[in-house]
């Protein structure tokens, strides 16, 4: 079983050129699963499992966790199961009878663009090292919408600040040239000088790095972000992806073509961009419920 799980990985990684931390969660996922089918019905070959093992699994899932979760547990299933069959591991697909959990679709949590002015124009960053990278790491959010992983990952070389813009590797290994204000790329020049000084002999090439001079990792982004956000809004999720999040819908709300930020923010195809829609009609109808004479009247 652990070596199909691992040449399964390996495939991902390869020949679908998935990202680290989607690997990692297909792992941790699948693992789940198996330690499951272990402890409840003992040793389970590949051949033998069955759909009401799954289901079993589901309802246990179902107790702790949201249908958006045990929805994504179940792909990372569909896509190993599906793998074994064309391989001939398995003679019978077991996610064929199983029913994914209905995920209601909800607007994203976006941080007002009021609260994220106070955040870059009135908190105070330290002018050392860790304050202006600090700062740098959320600016760079908030003006790209690039995913946690696309940060980590940019290096210097990356960006070119004469064209002001940067390439960034996103999902599936694919390339996205996204472009920065005028006052980005003082920052991101800026940063680099007091990087070069700090650390005079480091050959990362890195934008970001940690304290020690080593690229920065996911925990600490996201650490970073939700300590910064919380001293300016109080949505209950603070993280990386709720500035991407932002980045989008103020894009949105202010009229830019839902194409072309699909584009900037990497997706593969159109409906994954139209939550942003979605989001600025709900800002609309607040208005118009404000606004017109007739909006709270049932005539």
């Amino acid at each position: 079983m652990m070596a199909a799980l691992n040449n399964f990985l390996k495939f991902l990684e390869h020949q679908k050129r998935y990202a680290v931390p989607t690997i990692t969660a297909y792992r941790s996922d699948l693992n789940q699963f198996f330690h499951y089918l272990d402890t409840i019905y003992g040793t389970v070959p590949l051949m033998d499992i069955k759909a009401f093992h799954v289901r079993s699994w589901v309802v246990e899932l179902s107790q702790e966790h949201t249908p958006k979760t045990v929805s994504r547990k179940l792909s990372a299933l569909k896509t190993f199961f599906k793998y074994l069959l064309k391989r001939d591991l398995i003679t019978h697909n077991p996610m064929l009878k199983i029913t994914t959990p209905k995920v209601s679709s909800r607007v994203p949590v976006v941080v007002r663009e009021t609260e994220l002015a106070q955040l870059f124009e009135e908190i105070s960053f330290t002018d050392d090292f860790p304050g202006q990278r600090d700062r740098l790491v959320l600016e760079i959010f908030y003006a790209t919408g690039m995913r946690r992983a696309e940060l980590i990952g940019l290096k210097i070389a990356d960006i070119d600040l004469k064209k002001r813009q940067m390439r960034v590797l996103g999902k599936g290994n694919k390339e996205r040239m996204l472009p920065f204000s005028k006052n980005l790329a003082v920052l991101i020049e800026q940063h680099i000088k007091l990087r070069n000084n700090v650390f005079p002999e480091n050959t990362n090439q890195a934008l970001l790095l940690t304290n020690k001079g080593e690229p920065m990792y996911p925990k600490m982004v996201y650490n970073l972000v939700k300590r910064y956000l919380g001293m300016v809004t109080t949505v209950e999720k603070k993280s990386p992806h709720v500035l991407r999040h932002s980045f989008a819908t103020h894009l949105s709300d202010n009229g830019a073509d839902l194409n072309a930020i699909k584009e900037l923010l990497g997706h593969a195809n159109l409906s994954a961009t139209q939550i942003y829609t979605h989001s600025s009609i709900e800002k609309l109808k607040k208005i118009y419920q404000q606004a017109h004479p007739k909006a709270g009247r049932s005539d």
